[in-house]
């Protein structure tokens, strides 16, 4: 029996999912389907069946995800964009016998989705320490955020609250640019003063998070978490450049574990920290699949098709992870199979 996949659109580096869910050690046949609005996305390649997604409203795109699977019969759904929305409909897409990879309800996603909102639900976890930041929607509010943070002699950067990635972060200068900046790698640096000026524009805006500049090593902790309990968790180190680290860090799987019993996601998902001198600060949690989370995978821990045997109700087994491990990527040549 072949079980059909899709992922809506997503990253290039799902490509390693779709491989570590085909070359599955159950001998489970499976047929991946991908759509993107970018007919040249690597996912396209890495699929069996490749769609162009339309150019929809964030109240359309549900309903695209629907006919989708019941178009192509799908059995497994797997988004990453539109997370929350899609939520809303998960009992239709049961109905139709579609199951739906959401690391939680509706509220649970938009929750997660605002960063704001997940550093007020888990203030006061023991050992866990929050940035310094605040989140203001008009120029006077960020001024007065900036020089907080400032008086407090840190280093301020800002981002939008809800977005993923490194969408909107800058760091904020306080001194203005000098031409020496035309010949230097192009950092997110802006000068307060331009961003002032930017934001004066407007009465108000959507809101961003003013918090303090981290600048320790980044940490990103790949989780596996059912309903009952977390499954697993591999702290992965940036080291520098593309290298990185899994650790053994029982900090930071103390921390996952205390932050999934406030935040209870499941399958797979991912939390953030920086740590300033020897204190973790967490960053952001992503209710979804990472973006390096096949480097965590060398820990032998297959996280993408656990959880896809977590969605189908079938039993897992989650092997002793190796937690003493370095790595890297290399790019390779993908010929495009199929032309959009």
């Amino acid at each position: 029996m072949t079980t059909r996949i899709w992922f809506n659109r997503t990253f290039a580096t799902a490509a390693h999912y779709v491989d570590k869910i085909r070359n599955n050690p159950d001998g489970k046949v499976v047929e991946i389907y991908a759509t993107h609005p970018k007919r040249h996305s690597l996912m396209l390649q890495a699929a069996d069946h490749a769609d162009l997604e339309p150019d929809l409203s964030m109240e359309q795109y549900p309903q695209f995800c629907i006919d989708y699977c019941r178009q192509h019969a799908i059995d497994i759904f797997i988004p990453h964009f539109g997370l929350s929305e899609i939520a809303k409909y998960a009992d239709e897409f049961e109905r139709m016998g579609t199951k739906v990879m959401l690391g939680g309800n509706a509220d649970l996603l938009r929750l997660v989705s605002d960063k704001g909102d997940v550093f007020r639900k888990l203030a006061g976890i023991e050992g866990l320490t929050i940035p310094e930041y605040h989140i203001v929607s008009t120029s006077e509010e960020f001024e007065a955020a900036f020089l907080s943070l400032k008086d407090k002699g840190l280093n301020a950067c800002f981002k939008p609250v809800t977005g993923e990635g490194g969408a909107g972060f800058r760091v904020i200068d306080d001194m203005p640019p000098t031409l020496d900046i035309l010949y230097r790698s192009v950092k997110p640096n802006m000068y307060i003063g331009d961003v002032m000026r930017m934001l004066s524009v407007a009465e108000s805006f959507e809101p961003l998070m003013v918090m303090e500049l981290l600048t320790g090593p980044e940490y990103s902790v790949d989780c596996l978490g059912s309903q009952q309990s977390l499954l697993a968790a591999v702290p992965r180190k940036k080291v520098e450049g593309r290298i990185r680290a899994l650790e053994d860090n029982s900090e930071l799987i103390r921390l996952a574990a205390a932050i999934y019993e406030r935040i209870p996601l499941q399958y797979n998902f991912n939390i953030q920290f920086i740590y300033q001198d020897d204190t973790p600060k967490l960053l952001e949690i992503n209710p979804r699949m990472s973006g390096g989370l096949y480097t965590s995978c060398l820990s032998g821990i297959n996280f993408p098709y656990l959880a896809v045997k977590m969605l189908l109700n079938e039993e897992i087994v989650v092997p002793e992870p190796n937690l003493n491990l370095m790595a890297t990527h290399i790019e390779k040549e993908v010929l495009l199979k199929h032309e959009l």
